[in-house]
């Protein structure tokens, strides 16, 4: 039933992963061959070369994919700062494997060589290169198998590829979803390992055969070309898109993010890209300001205190008066009127232990945290409205405090992993699991309303998203999105499906 349901997505991310991969090693080849061979020509050069090849190597890759968002021309979201990502990580066993594989050769064969009369050139590309084949082709391998698994964390911004998947299962808590992503880039990974290690072997028989040799490598060549052509023309057949519309990493959001496009595509003759899974408030943001994403779904008090680095006030409209004005001027962004509902950060326990210590509050709460183990998302540990001012105004000081991806925290707390979390009030899992949210009784939260987010220029573009987006407001309640959170987390129901069911049943 899984397979049936998922199979042409699965195809389609599957396709995107190979563009993904297969133009960032063609990329990395054409520049990681040429490196290599340079620094066997300028051996004193060879030490920093590698040097700065290794120290890219060991940076982790989300820091890369965020780094590069607000760099121009080869940043932002989508397929190019994935490419580049998976391009610098590719290089450094390009490099090294070119290097060793020209260094090893046997002295006294190139002393041949130029006894013969050959040049430089002729030595390199007849004698040196077929000779160091196999060291290089051994680390085109290493490069690929790395980069398929790299990949797969392109989807945190907007990448796609089989990464979708697994963030949309850690989202939902959905083993199915992240067995989707996981499997294919395995398999994917597996074959050009072996694909790869058939043609080492087969090409290494061919090279006392110069012209038969030269032959193959040029069929081979050709052959990649037209397989990574033919991926791109598929890929971009199949998302045809003009508005793209983004969405944070959680249940919630994706479910936002499908209503804007749904809503788009019903109403407008745009096709839309979805872009979810992007990660935490700031890619978003700086995604939106970039013209890299149409528009996403906020929360004022997310954008009254994380991103505009205002203190906290509780009257919900003079929050979001002041929310829409500074996007308007600061950013250039247009402020939606609230789709309804508002979504706060929830203190949530187990109900067993709520019953067990008779608390209900957040000021009650706080002499049992020494004893207890806190799992948070990265994100609320370091925003202004987070933790930081949340455990001074309550004095919670807990025994230890584990940060993991937000889709994470439900089955740690679950599983008596953790004991305290950071959630939403408005997600599904909380009556399921028999969970308490504790009461903010010192109104240390600022109004969280859900209101949609757009560039202005892409509005300008395209005028009639302003009256289709604006038809949703105050359409959705608190009621209505814990009930769509329900369906994908609980019963999962793909999210497209119940955003279809909740569009007919508002006649939208």
């Amino acid at each position: 039933m899984f397979l049936f349901q998922y199979a042409s997505e699965i195809i389609l991310r599957s396709g995107e992963h190979l563009i993904l991969v297969a133009i960032a090693m063609t990329v990395a080849i054409s520049i990681g061959i040429p490196v290599g061979i340079f620094i066997t020509r300028q051996p004193k050069l060879a030490s920093s070369i590698l040097g700065l090849a290794n120290a890219i190597q060991t940076i982790p890759s989300l820091a890369i994919f965020g780094f590069l968002i607000s760099v121009p021309f080869l940043g932002g979201i989508g397929k190019i700062p994935a490419i580049f990502a998976l391009t610098l990580y590719a290089l450094l066993p390009i490099i090294r494997n070119t290097c060793i594989g020209i260094n090893s050769i046997n002295p006294a064969i190139k002393e041949a060589g130029i006894g013969m009369g050959m040049t430089d050139k002729q030595l390199l590309l007849q004698v040196e290169i077929p000779l160091a084949l196999p060291v290089i082709l051994a680390g085109v391998r290493v490069a690929t198998v790395i980069s398929v698994g790299i990949a797969t964390i392109a989807a945190a911004i907007g990448g796609g590829g089989l990464g979708v998947f697994i963030f949309r299962g850690i989202s939902t808590v959905n083993n199915e979803l992240i067995l989707a992503g996981a499997i294919p880039a395995a398999f994917i990974a597996l074959s050009a390992d072996f694909g790869l290690g058939l043609l080492e072997k087969n090409l290494t028989k061919q090279t006392e055969n110069k012209g038969n040799f030269n032959q193959k490598i040029g069929f081979i060549l050709g052959i990649i070309c037209l397989i990574i052509a033919g991926l791109i023309a598929f890929n971009y057949q199949q998302t045809p898109a003009t508005i793209i519309i983004g969405s944070k990493n959680f249940t919630e959001q994706v479910i936002l993010g499908e209503i804007l496009a749904q809503q788009i595509e019903t109403h407008t003759k745009l096709n839309v890209d979805r872009r979810f899974n992007l990660g935490g408030t700031f890619i978003c943001h700086e995604a939106v300001k970039a013209g890299k994403i149409a528009g996403y779904v906020e929360y004022t008090g997310t954008a009254f205190t994380a991103v505009l680095k205002e203190k906290v006030i509780t009257d919900p409209q003079l929050v979001y008066e002041k929310v829409k004005k500074e996007y308007q001027d600061q950013f250039k962004l247009t402020v939606m009127p609230s789709l309804g509902f508002e979504n706060t950060f929830a203190m949530i326990i187990r109900g067993e232990d709520a019953k067990k210590w008779q608390i209900k509050t957040l000021s009650e709460v706080a002499k049992y945290t020494p004893q207890m183990q806190a799992g948070f998302g990265y994100e609320f540990v370091e925003r202004a409205d987070g933790y930081p001012g949340l455990s001074k105004t309550y004095g919670l000081k807990f025994a230890n405090i584990k940060q993991m991806e937000l889709g994470l925290i439900y089955q740690a707390l679950k599983e008596k992993q953790v004991d305290f979390i950071a959630a939403n009030s408005t997600d599904g899992l909380i009556p399921v699991l028999n969970l308490v949210i504790l009461e903010d009784d010192k109104k240390y939260f600022p109004p969280y309303q859900a209101v949609p987010i757009f560039n202005q220029a892409i509005l300008q573009q395209y005028p009639e998203l302003t009256k289709t987006i604006n038809q949703l407001a105050g359409k959705i309640s608190t009621t209505e999105i814990q009930k769509m959170n329900y369906q994908v987390d609980n019963q999962s129901q793909s999210v497209a499906e119940v955003v279809s069911e909740w569009l007919k049943s508002k006649q939208l």
